[in-house]
């Protein structure tokens, strides 16, 4: 599986649940609902009621201050959303765009996204930045 795919159902994950305790919560709620029922309509409605019980212990989480559940709700999602793009790929423009829509911060966050990749061997040098790099040698 691609990384950046990995990397997009992680920060899903973390969107998703951060999202569950805020106004935002039923746009999301649906769009990621409309993401299984076009890529895997039979699990559609067990996913809502997965996300609903999610929700549920995310509240209960956060009134009694329970920082580690709210770590495994969002691993859980991330890796749902991780198995649900390995089996279908093609949602991942819809997924990066129902995130756009409901959080504003998940879209800067994919905007800045820089990946490489080198294989140096030898006395081979490699050099990348993601942005300004200088490089003096003597």
């Amino acid at each position: 599986m691609e990384a950046q795919l990995v990397e997009l159902a992680r920060t899903a994950g973390v969107a998703v649940v951060t999202l569950m305790a805020t106004d935002a919560w039923e746009r999301t709620r649906d769009g990621v609902v409309a993401l299984w029922r076009r890529a895997s309509p039979a699990r559609a409605d067990g996913v809502e009621g997965e996300l609903e019980a999610s929700r549920d212990d995310l509240l209960a989480a956060r009134e009694g201050g329970d920082e580690l559940t709210e770590q495994e709700l969002r691993e859980e999602w991330a890796g749902r959303l991780r198995r649900l793009l390995r089996e279908q790929p093609d949602v991942a423009e819809e997924l990066r765009r129902m995130l756009a829509e409901v959080d504003p911060q998940a879209r800067s966050a994919g905007a800045g996204t820089v990946q490489m990749r080198a294989e140096a061997s030898g006395s081979g040098r490699v050099y990348q930045a993601g942005r300004d790099q200088h490089i003096t040698e003597r």
